[in-house]
């Protein structure tokens, strides 16, 4: 195996690869990249067992094909240091990689590729195609709300369902939910759940830009495939059955508030900084007109802060987890905010105006 490339189109699909290549790994050959030239050009593939990402560049001049694996982040960080533009000539030779850039040279210790693992070849049971930003979006509106090492081992993911010509994002941790949906006109596919897991779904986050160029996400009955113009990522899923989220939105409210969102943001924001570390609950009192926000500690030290907002009706007195609260907050982006209310016990359902697709359900707090 022998070729020649520039630095900068090698750098940029090991970065993409790296993200998925655990680095203290019982396998030594999970911490390396499989390298495949062909006439076409240069695959990278990075695994874990768990997701796989393969990434291509054709910006290559090939002497001769061939496969085999190098250590990858002794890989990423010997591209890095090499100055910008520079041409990179890497050749096998026995069991050593060698690497030349000008008067530099590198020997890597290699692995043989055929020890790589691959995931299984599998056929995608639906297959949807959307652009970039769509996706992005369905995911940056819930993935906060995913569980991290819960022992429901199904929370540590997010639900992607295909429904009735549109697709949803769903994430609970327990204490919050988001809710994202996305209507794709003219599509139509069985109904179809799946649960992606988080380290995949953060994954994606890393690999997407936000552009309109179409990509393909193929759902599995054990995995996912998202393929995009110069990387194909998969993963596999979470055995699991997820809660029924509809279950869980509230509905019917008799309380409805709207607020200005960077008013309450703020002031939840500032609240915060004298809540309970542990606990991080505050206190909301509505009344005519405004809402009043109050925090306290065990130093009986206190925040509290009154901000207009438009409700008429009885007063209520509920309390939340102020950083559930801001998560929402951080990830609306409109003006304005509704929060459907019902009582001190009920959950509470935020909507941005105009936000269409996003919900967000927080359940409350006893303080």
């Amino acid at each position: 195996m022998q070729f020649t490339i520039n630095r900068d189109a090698l750098l940029k699909p090991l970065q993409m690869v790296s993200g998925a290549i655990e680095r203290r790994h019982t396998l030594p050959i999970l911490s390396n990249v499989l390298l495949e030239v062909t006439e076409a050009g240069l695959s990278l593939t990075g695994t874990d067992l768990e997701v796989e990402l393969v990434a291509t560049t054709d910006a290559i001049t090939v002497q001769s094909p061939g496969r085999i694996t190098v250590p990858a982040k002794k890989l990423l960080d010997i591209c890095r240091s090499l100055p910008e533009g520079s041409d990179i000539r890497v050749q096998l030779q026995g069991d050593n990689c060698i690497l030349t850039c000008g008067k530099t040279k590198f020997t890597l210790s290699t692995l043989s590729a055929s020890e790589y693992p691959n995931l299984e070849s599998w056929q995608g049971e639906v297959d949807i195609q959307l652009n970039r930003m769509q996706l992005r979006k369905l995911l940056d509106d819930t993935a906060f709300s995913m569980a991290n090492q819960d022992v429901r081992y199904y929370l540590n993911g997010l639900l992607f369902e295909v429904d009735n010509g549109a697709v949803k994002a769903v994430a609970t941790d327990g204490h919050r939910l988001a809710l994202s949906s996305l209507e794709l006109p003219g599509f139509t596919a069985q109904q179809k759940q799946i649960i992606i897991p988080r380290k995949g779904v953060l994954e994606v986050m890393r690999l997407l830009a936000s552009d309109d160029q179409l990509v393909t996400l193929s759902l599995g009955q054990n995995h996912i495939r998202l393929t995009d113009s110069n990387y194909v990522f998969s993963s596999k899923l979470i055995d699991g059955r997820f809660p029924d989220y509809r279950r869980v939105l509230p509905r019917n409210s008799t309380k409805l508030v709207t607020a200005h969102r960077s008013v309450l943001k703020d002031a939840c924001t500032r609240a915060s900084i004298l809540s309970n570390e542990k606990y991080r609950g505050v206190r909301f009192t509505l009344s005519n007109g405004e809402l009043q926000v109050v925090a306290n500690n065990p130093e009986h030290e206190q925040a509290e802060e009154i901000i207009e907002v438009e409700y008429q009706g009885d007063s209520l007195e509920i309390g939340f987890n102020v950083g559930y609260l801001l998560d929402v907050l951080n990830t609306l982006a409109t003006d304005l905010v509704v929060l459907h209310l019902n009582d001190a016990n009920s959950s509470a359902l935020v909507e941005g105006v105009g936000n269409v697709g996003a919900s967000y359900v927080v359940m409350p707090m006893r303080l």
